[in-house]
């Protein structure tokens, strides 16, 4: 995006995002709220660049995605249905999905990813807005928010399992 244009970044991103779900679907995999939500994202900005042909700069096109990021994550916890679950269901047996504490490790994980969501993109909306916010400050918060959130991925699981006496890899 940097060395060419937004648009070709957009371009990519979408056309990975294409690419990503019609492997699934092809290994009959399933097709998760999250990736759905991230090509309807780009194909959306892709549109949007296209016939409105906005002056994008770094920082605004890392503002969409990471506030639509945020939006999908925030609905899927509106609505009850954390998008983690579905990543989650794919590595633990069958017999916990319905579990209450199953479900609720997965909305404190979608929780704690919103909130990264959040960080990044109220990140991006300062480095663009704010003159005295340099970019570095945003790639610092985005890099500080995504490895935070995926470190609570990792670690959380394990405490939950300890604490609640389970063994093994459920």
């Amino acid at each position: 995006m940097r060395s060419v244009s937004p648009l070709a970044g957009l371009g990519a991103a979408f056309a990975v995002s294409l690419l990503l779900g019609w492997r699934q679907w092809r290994r009959r995999e399933s097709v998760k709220v999250l990736e759905i939500g991230s090509l309807a994202l780009f194909g959306l900005l892709l549109l949007y660049t296209l016939v409105v042909a906005p002056h994008w700069t770094v920082a605004t096109v890392r503002l969409a995605v990471d506030g639509g990021l945020f939006a999908i994550a925030l609905v899927s916890l509106l609505i009850g249905q954390p998008f983690t679950l579905q990543y989650a269901r794919e590595r633990v047996p069958q017999d916990y999905w319905a579990a209450p504490l199953f479900i609720m490790t997965n909305r404190w994980i979608t929780a704690v990813w919103t909130a990264a969501f959040a960080v990044m993109a109220l990140a991006d909306a300062a480095a663009e807005y704010a003159e005295a916010v340099p970019l570095w400050v945003d790639i610092a918060a985005t890099v500080i928010a995504f490895v935070a959130a995926f470190g609570f991925t990792q670690w959380y699981p394990q405490v939950v399992r300890r604490r609640a006496g389970i063994t093994g890899t459920p």
